[in-house]
């Protein structure tokens, strides 16, 4: 047996076996592959997190190179523009691009900020319904600009939450905003017991992996283009599950479904 650990390869899938009389060193033999195993799905999660990380990083240089790119095509533009008012057309373009950009830093910084285990979370009882409100009049000019108006339909208008009042706006901003950049019909946000559903229509649902919807920097297939860092709700999702919350998504048909559940025995009167 001890020869047997020497001599095998890190990475063999050879486990041990034993003709040795008595229940003993069969169960030492089981126990030897139960942590050879662990030691090779450790080193297969490893490897599927680096693959992970490197596509992510392929796609965070993508969506800083894009809008940069775009920026310093508008700034040279600028240059050899005879016209002032052109030119004034080109700058403003260039420092729309530059703005984009730095709307990717601040979700990479919230990100970041939503993953560290470090991170405190001040819960006290927040009222759900006024810190919707809040975020949806906020977004106002954006839910005109569309010409919709969002429905909301809360079975207790009184209900609270132990949260933190910031991170739940946080995950309120992001899950309307990702509504007003993706969806195609107005959107309508319910509450039922302990679940906040925002429902919208979205343009080609076949595009859409709703169990992918929370992965960092995923996006539909056709979106590769679009506005957005793909990591907002990957945002909403850490911040949901440091307050003991969870937030899933499905389609039903057309509608793409968001589903915020409440911890259980958390949703209290206010």
């Amino acid at each position: 047996m001890a020869g047997f650990l020497r001599g095998r390869e890190a990475r063999s899938n050879a486990r041990m076996t034993v003709e040795a009389p008595g229940r003993a060193f069969a169960e030492l033999a089981e126990a030897v592959n139960a942590q050879l195993d662990a030691a090779q799905q450790e080193r297969l999660d490893g490897q599927r997190r680096q693959q992970e990380f490197q596509r992510d990083l392929a796609s965070l240089s993508h969506d800083i190179r894009t809008p940069l790119m775009g920026a310093k095509g508008y700034l040279r533009l600028a240059q050899d523009e005879g016209d002032e008012a052109g030119r004034d057309r080109r700058l403003a373009a260039a420092e729309a691009r530059l703005d984009d950009m730095g709307a990717l830093l601040d979700q990479l910084f919230a990100y970041a900020q939503a993953n560290d285990p470090d991170l405190a979370l001040d819960l006290v009882p927040v009222a759900v319904l006024p810190a919707l409100a809040d975020v949806l009049v906020g977004q106002f000019p954006a839910f005109e600009r569309r010409g919709w108006e969002p429905r909301v339909d809360f079975e207790d208008e009184a209900l609270s939450v132990d949260a933190d009042a910031e991170a739940l706006a946080r995950i309120f901003e992001n899950l309307v905003a990702n509504a007003l950049r993706h969806g195609s019909g107005p959107l309508a946000v319910g509450q039922r017991g302990a679940c906040v559903t925002f429902a919208n229509e979205v343009p080609d649902p076949a595009a859409l992996d709703p169990e992918r919807l929370f992965e960092r920097f995923y996006r539909a297939d056709d979106a590769r283009s679009a506005a957005g860092s793909g990591l907002g709700l990957a945002v909403s999702a850490s911040l949901a599950a440091a307050m003991g919350m969870r937030l899933s998504a499905r389609l039903e048909g057309n509608v793409l479904v968001v589903e915020l559940g409440l911890p259980e025995g958390c949703a209290v009167p206010r």
